[in-house]
């Protein structure tokens, strides 16, 4: 038996810091803020994000999250990719925010280049030239 899934939906991800979250989301990122909720009874924000009009990310907020796992990598989500038609370009915006970046490295199965580079809480990201 198989599940008849579509598409991807949406990912999740908790921040520590919800207004340095959001600022990198979507001025870093270039997401479209669809919409925000604060949820009292959770002190929790909840930021629906999109790209190119596709609902994509739901980031949350809540107090005092555990830290993420990430060096060595742990077992779980390992990271999130973006395709970009044009990697220099990106990476030369990632250096004008000031966002640190590993080299370029070349897929070896593709031969496609790629980066990584990493959000406010350390979570991986990766561009990965179309």
């Amino acid at each position: 038996m198989k599940l008849s899934l579509n598409k991807i939906h949406h990912i999740a991800i908790i921040c520590s810091d919800y207004q340095r979250s959001k600022k990198f989301y979507t001025e870093v990122l270039g997401l479209e803020i669809w919409q925000e909720h604060y949820r009292l009874e959770r002190d929790s924000y909840k930021l629906d994000l999109k790209l190119n009009e596709t609902y994509i990310i739901e980031l949350f907020s809540f107090p005092s999250p555990p830290n993420r796992p990430s060096f060595p990598e742990a077992a779980g989500l390992r990271h999130l990719a973006f395709e970009v038609d044009n990697l220099d370009a990106e990476i030369h915006k990632l250096e004008q925010a000031g966002i640190v970046h590993e080299g370029i490295r070349i897929d070896e199965l593709t031969q496609k280049r790629f980066t990584f580079f990493a959000d406010p809480d350390q979570l991986p990201i990766e561009l990965y030239e179309r």
